[in-house]
């Protein structure tokens, strides 16, 4: 046994404490989008700081807990709370409780994010659905040797958000009379947000919105054969010739004021799942 399949064992060991449920839903949420949680059915909850190997997120709005449950009836495991590179973290312990999510009976991953739009059609508040990213983080959490068991060597990336989930979710959007985007997320390491010449620089990328997570995750998740889907929360507007200046707690309030409407659409693609 390799030594992270170990440590696996290892957190599963005090999981298994709590539940011997299986979850086939894994949901990671970000900056200021985790209410959520408010729509579990709580089981179990564990705080990542009980848990061996698991990181401890240094966000001041990421909570930092594992919990179990079910929304609509589906069991699903959530992170309140997930880890960036900027905070330090090598990639694989990033995207360690993605792994962890595979061994619990996730099939299905559901993420968000906070990001900057550069898209000059897209404004403060909406919602993207993801339908692919462009990774400039610098690192792959698939570097180094492969974990045969996990998933192959060279997984293939050309549909990393599933596209089924995508008209899902775009359906349910109209159904519920709440507007969505469609786009490009590109994820940089951060922390610092972006000059105007690199919002012109990532916008000639192909990119509509910008952020500093997510991918690694995606990644990892792919990997390991799960479907994944997910939203970005436009919480500030990055048009170089208009740019202002920006902070946190501006950040987490947009996040905040879109949230409701993210929630209900997780809520019926759960349901529908």
């Amino acid at each position: 046994m390799t030594d992270l399949l170990k440590k696996i064992t290892e957190t599963l060991g005090v999981i298994r404490t709590k539940t011997t449920e299986s979850y086939e839903i894994g949901i990671i949420l970000g900056t200021g989008l985790g209410a959520l949680v408010k729509e579990i059915q709580i089981e179990a909850e564990i705080d990542y700081e009980d848990l061996p190997h698991f990181p401890l997120s240094t966000v001041e709005s990421h909570h930092g807990r594992l919990i179990f449950g079910k929304i609509n009836g589906k069991r699903v495991v959530a992170m309140q709370g997930r880890f960036h590179f900027y905070e330090g973290y090598s990639m694989q312990q990033i995207t360690y409780p993605v792994r962890l999510m595979k061994f619990l009976g996730v099939k299905t991953l559901l993420v968000s994010n906070a990001c900057g739009g550069m898209n000059p059609l897209f404004k403060r508040g909406d919602i993207m659905l993801m339908v692919d990213h462009i990774n400039l983080l610098g690192d792959n959490p698939l570097i180094g040797i492969n974990e045969d068991e996990l998933g192959p060597r060279f997984p293939d990336m050309s549909e990393p958000y599933n596209l089924e989930l995508i008209n899902l979710a775009e359906q349910i959007a109209l159904d519920l009379k709440i507007k969505v985007q469609k786009g490009v997320y590109v994820a940089v390491p951060g922390p610092n947000l972006e000059t105007k010449a690199e919002y012109r620089f990532l916008r000639q990328t192909g990119a509509d919105v910008v952020g500093m997570s997510t991918i690694p995750e995606n990644i990892v998740a792919n990997h390991m054969g799960m479907k994944v889907l997910g939203f970005s929360i436009i919480t500030d507007e990055c048009f170089p010739e208009a740019l202002k200046p920006v902070n946190l707690q501006e950040i987490i309030a947009s996040a905040m004021e879109a949230e409701p409407k993210m929630t209900q659409i997780m809520k019926e693609v759960i349901k529908k799942l």
